[in-house]
Formats: C-alpha cells, sequence, structure tokens
C-alpha cells in the first residue's frame, strides 16, 4: 500500500503463512513482526535510504522465531511491545493507547489481550490522523481469530477465561474502529496459531465483521467461547520453546548459519552424527528419497511446508542435527530451521547424496509403489491402509475402509502397528507419506509400501472411495 505520506509492504513468507510488515513515511520505517533472518531487512533500509525507528512485536510469538533481537543490535532501533510484555531484554512495553511517531504517520497500540495476554495491535494514523491500517498480530485474523489455549500456563487462565478476554477485546478494540480501516494479520491459511484461516492474506474492517464467524454482531460471549475453543488440536510440541526463545533471547543468526554451514565429507559426516546423536534430516524431494538415503535419516522436504513439519517431527529446539541437502540448498535450508528455533544444525553433507553414494556408504531406500500400482495390488476390506492426512482431510474423502492416522500424531498410533502385518501408507500427494514412511524406517518399521502421488493420484484410479469413518482399531482380515 502506498500514499503520498506512507507506504506499506506485506512481506509474506509462505511456508510459515507469516507475515511481516515494513513501513516507511518521510525517511523513518517500522518492521512489524521481522523473521529471523535480518539481512534482507538491512538491505532494503540501506537502499530506500531510510532509518529504523522502531521494531513492532504483535506478542510472544510460538511458531516462529523473530528477529527483532538482531534487528535492534544492528540497527539501534527499539523493541516494542504492548502492556504485560516482561522482556528478558532492552524493550518497551507501551501502555494501551501509547502513539508512536513514525515520518508524517502515527502508530497507536490497542492492546488487545486474549490470544497471549500481552497481544497488542498496532493501529496506523495518517498524515490526517484518520485510522488506516490495523496491523492485528494473531488476535485478527481474516476468516479467524487467534486461538487462546497457548497461553494457559502463562497467564494462569484457563482456555474458555482466556476466550472471554479476547472476545471483549475484538468488540471493544477491534470492532468499533472504521468499517474501511485495512486488516493486516501475522497469519494466514496454514499457520497452527488459528483454525481456519483465509487463504487471503489481508482485508479491512468491515468485510470480516460480515464474513468471519467470530465477528457476529449478535454473538454473545457465551457463544463465542463455544465456537472459538471447539476443535482445538494439540498445538506442536515447539511452540513453548518458541515463545520462550521470543521472551529471554537467543544465539544471533549469523552464529547459527556460520554453524550449519560447515561441510564434512561422508566419513566425517558419519563420524560426527554417531559421536554427537545427530539426527540427520534429510530435505531432498521425496522422489529423491525413497531411492536412496542414509540409514536413520528422515526426510522432511524443502520444497513443502518444511519448518512446521520439523517444528512438530523433531519437537526438541535443542536436538542436534546434521543436514543431507540438495547442493545449494544449504543456506535455505539452515535459515528455515532456525526460523523455528532449531538453533544445533551441527553441520551439512558435502556434496550431499551422491557424495555418500560415491564414498561407498551403505544406504537404504523406501518401498514406494504408484497409484495405479497400487490400484491392482489392494484387496478393500483385506489390506491394511492408513491415511496420514489431516482428520479433516481424510473426513471429506477417503479409501474405502482405510484408517485415519494423521502424521502429526505418529508417536501416538505407532504404537498400534504390528511390525509382521503389511500396510499401505498414503498422504495427500506424497509429501507427508516419506516423513512417516522415513520415521518408521527408523524405529524399525519396514513391512509397509507408501503410495507415490498419495490421494491425489489415487482418486483418479478405480479404487472406491468415501467419507463414511473407518473403525478406530488397526484391525482387518488378512487374505
Amino acid at each position: 500500500m502506498h500514499s503520498q505520506n506512507f507506504s506499506i509492504e506485506q512481506i509474506y513468507t509462505g511456508c510459515l503463512a507469516q507475515g511481516a510488515y515494513y513501513i516507511t513515511s518521510n525517511g523513518e520505517a517500522a518492521i512489524i513482526d521481522p523473521l529471523r533472518e535480518t539481512q534482507p531487512y538491512i538491505d532494503r533500509l540501506q537502499r530506500d535510504k531510510v532509518t529504523l525507528k522502531y521494531i513492532f512485536e504483535t506478542h510472544f510469538h510460538a511458531d516462529f522465531v523473530s528477529g527483532h533481537l538482531d534487528l535492534s543490535k544492528k540497527t539501534k532501533a527499539p523493541i516494542v511491545y504492548g502492556p504485560n510484555a516482561e522482556c528478558g531484554f532492552d524493550c518497551i512495553s507501551a501502555a494501551d493507547g501509547t502513539v508512536f511517531e513514525l515520518g508524517k504517520v502515527k502508530i497507536k497500540v490497542l492492546h488487545t489481550p486474549g490470544h497471549t495476554m500481552e497481544s497488542t495491535c498496532f493501529l496506523l494514523l495518517d498524515q490526517d490522523g484518520k485510522e488506516n491500517t490495523l496491523f492485528s498480530g494473531d488476535t485478527l485474523f481474516i476468516g479467524d481469530v487467534g486461538r487462546p489455549d497457548l497461553a494457559q500456563k502463562a497467564a494462569s487462565m484457563t482456555q474458555e477465561q482466556l476466550a472471554a478476554t479476547l472476545y471483549h477485546s475484538l468488540r471493544t478494540k477491534v470492532m468499533t474502529l472504521p468499517d474501511d480501516v485495512i486488516v493486516y494479520p501475522a497469519h494466514g491459511a496454514g499457520s497452527a496459531c488459528g483454525k481456519n484461516m483465509s487463504k487471503e492474506t489481508t482485508s479491512t474492517i468491515g468485510i470480516q465483521k460480515l464474513m468471519n464467524y467470530a465477528l457476529r454482531g449478535n454473538m454473545s460471549e457465551a457463544e463465542f467461547v463455544k465456537e472459538v475453543t471447539d476443535g482445538l488440536l494439540p498445538p506442536p510440541t515447539y511452540f513453548g520453546a518458541n515463545v520462550a526463545m521470543n521472551k529471554s533471547g537467543y544465539e544471533s543468526f549469523e552464529t547459527v548459519l556460520n554453524q550449519g554451514m560447515k561441510a564434512y565429507n561422508a566419513k566425517v559426516f558419519e563420524a560426527i552424527a554417531e559421536e554427537t546423536g545427530a539426527l540427520i534430516l534429510d530435505t531432498r524431494n521425496s522422489s529423491e528419497f525413497y531411492l536412496g538415503h542414509i540409514p536413520q535419516s528422515i526426510n522432511i522436504g524443502i520444497q513443502g511446508d518444511f519448518a512446521p513439519w520439523v517444528g512438530a517431527m523433531i519437537g526438541d529446539v535443542k536436538q542436534a542435527i546434521i543436514l543431507v541437502t540438495n547442493i545449494g540448498q544449504e543456506e535455505e535450508t539452515v535459515t528455515r530451521l532456525t526460523r523455528v528455533g532449531f538453533d544445533n544444525i551441527v553441520g551439512h553433507l558435502e556434496g550431499g547424496f551422491e557424495a555418500w553414494k560415491g564414498a561407498g556408504k551403505e544406504f537404504d531406500t523406501v518401498n514406494r509403489i504408484t497409484a495405479q500400482e497400487f490400484a491392482k495390488q489392494v484387496k478393500i476390506g483385506e489390506s491394511l491402509i492408513l491415511d496420514v492426512r489431516k482428520q479433516s482431510e481424510y473426513s471429506a474423502e477417503h479409501i474405502e475402509e482405510a484408517y485415519s492416522r494423521p502424521l502429526a500424531e505418529i508417536n501416538d498410533w505407532v504404537k498400534e502397528i504390528d511390525p509382521k502385518q503389511h500396510f499401505y501408507m498414503h498422504c495427500a500427494g506424497g509429501y507427508r507419506s516419506m516423513i512417516a514412511a522415513s520415521i518408521l524406517q527408523a524405529r524399525g518399521y519396514r513391512n509397509f509400501t507408501e503410495v507415490e502421488g498419495g490421494f491425489a493420484a489415487i482418486s483418479k484410479t478405480e479404487v472406491p472411495k468415501t467419507n463414511f469413518v473407518c473403525q478406530s482399531k488397526l484391525t482387518v482380515t488378512q487374505a
């Protein structure tokens, strides 16, 4: 968005479904919820010949590590939170209603607790003092609102109490704004910070009052609490660690990057993995991984929702990681890992997997077949089929007699598997099922077949489909 007095750029990162914002006015700039890597911001500031005056944080993020600390150290710009923010570093915890001047415009603090107790929206007022743009953080999304269960422990409140707090924040601070105020949220579809966000990344207050289920004008507090808390999935395990890093501090991005960019030949790589107990993370495409990979390595492809799945599958951000990537993707991989707080990156395999094979090292494969081969082999009612998509995807349509076993819950359902019983496994397109396959093989489960192309490919075959939910336990009559 550009006007004579200011400009706003939304910097949207698809794999995180996260929006950072770069605002300039009359030679001054502000950045809201910056990403971990700060050099692109520094370069932009220099190119635009503007001075960074403020770094605004809408709250202590759970799903990514912000770049506020490094950016502040490099630019001397202060970090600004709303009320209730207790930082382990120098920051401004601004009172509700505080106004910050930025060139010819002003940024007003609107304290909107509920998602977290320090959650704050920032309202841009133009040169005439008119309310123009709301940077709504995780308080208001397009089509949804922030989940109220993440801050229960820190706030000593139940999710219902936090939801009730959010109800009043929305109605007293957000819904009272003019309908033409533009809304820029911190996240879009795919983020675990809400339940049902739109793919759109911007809207207006007026449109949201018409379209957003949580902003219905006649909605009571009790109705809001019930609807907002209904169907919440457990938050990913790495969320708490990311909050702590954002709140207390972290290692500089450059330090982590330099360590991750250390390259080791196959012999040294193998020795370091064994000595450190590092998890071998292979970020190649599933179509490459299944043909050959280092034994015990876990596949999470860089070309998908990489960072969130790393967070969900590995969980412990302190886990040592050593990388196998396609040549030239080492820096991108390290960068995307740091965005979700995985800073203990030991290094990477020099020359990629081909160097491992070239050194004559042992490698493993995954039993993968095409959807057409699956259609010929499978016997509905006799074959065991596991669908690792989300429950909502499964409920919409799935293979007849298939079992819903979401990837995110693999640590629970893996215990049900009989190692002697063969099963087929698929997701939507092959990305998640290969993650599952690599985890299963690393744990000693090998009696399965993964389906290339997932349900998208299977749906084009004659294999029967249904939306009838299959029984809960993994039991079938064997042929």
